[in-house]
């Protein structure tokens, strides 16, 4: 069972037993406790007045009811955390970050069945998106949208080109990777320009280039990592459908790389995503 529905479900157990005993078997204890005074039994018997015990499984349902409804209404439709366990959108994003995705950015969605109820807004050209990989919807995967519906994309010689123009790119230096992406040092880091949206990107010019064209389908992105010659995108298994989206990546709060001094990066803490 998933977490979300995992959610659903708590919320509806713990609400339907706090709800059916506020309603149903409350006033029928109370009516048991009151019964002895009324018929005039001994004190002994039991005390006229006396509250009658709440069932445990009641106690722990009406504890438990708000909380998970909480829990259930902002990870739905606010924000939900999420962590980043490979290296494909370095260098935004760093293996062992931990993201928060605003949900409402694309429309309200129901929890579980994933269907659009509100549509507020569509991803644009730069945004890092969430959603559910078209593949295994039971995964989530993070990209960048380089492409909206209708857009005809090219990649050539490792450049990227929106309707013809180019997405131009600017070198920045060699970079250094370090912890779990160790391995990227020597990368070329560049800053490409998505027709407007600025960002960078990594280039392994010692990989083969992956050439390609594609026009995008209406109501589906394409998606590529920002780790340009080490993501599994929109080249490999194609765009990603509307439904699927989960939300839109604006924070870092946390960075935990276990193969990094002190595991801990402190200077990523509190960062927006761009």
């Amino acid at each position: 069972m998933s977490f979300p529905a995992f959610l659903v479900l708590a919320t509806f157990v713990t609400g339907l037993i706090w709800a059916m005993d506020a309603l149903y078997f409350a006033p029928r204890r109370q009516q048991r406790a009151a019964a002895p005074a009324e018929h005039g039994e001994s004190e002994g018997t039991a005390r006229a007045g006396a509250a009658p015990k709440e069932p445990y499984i009641v106690d722990l349902a009406r504890s438990f009811f708000p909380i998970v409804l909480i829990v259930l209404v902002v990870r739905s439709f606010v924000v939900e955390p999420f962590r980043i366990p490979s290296g494909s959108m370095m260098p935004t994003l760093l293996v062992g970050d931990f993201i928060l995705v605003n949900k409402y950015s694309y429309g309200i969605r129901l929890p579980v069945l994933n269907r659009k109820v509100i549509d507020i807004a569509d991803p644009a050209r730069g945004d890092i998106v969430v959603f559910r990989y078209p593949e295994n919807p039971s995964v989530d995967y993070i990209k960048r949208v380089v492409g909206v519906p209708g857009d005809h994309i090219a990649y050539r010689n490792k450049i990227l080109y929106i309707n013809g123009n180019q997405a131009e790119q600017s070198p920045v230096a060699a970079y250094v990777g370090v912890g779990g992406g160790a391995r990227m040092t020597g990368a070329s880091h560049r800053t490409e320009d998505l027709l407007g949206v600025k960002h960078d990107i990594l280039v392994d010019t010692r990989r083969a280039d992956m050439n390609f064209e594609f026009v995008v389908p209406e109501d589906e992105y394409f998606v590529m990592g920002d780790n340009r010659d080490n993501s599994r995108d929109s080249r490999f298994w194609g765009t990603v459908p509307d439904e699927n989206l989960v939300g839109k990546a604006f924070f870092i709060w946390m960075n935990w790389d276990s193969k990094t001094d002190g595991f801990v990066d402190w200077t990523r803490l509190g960062s927006t995503i761009e």
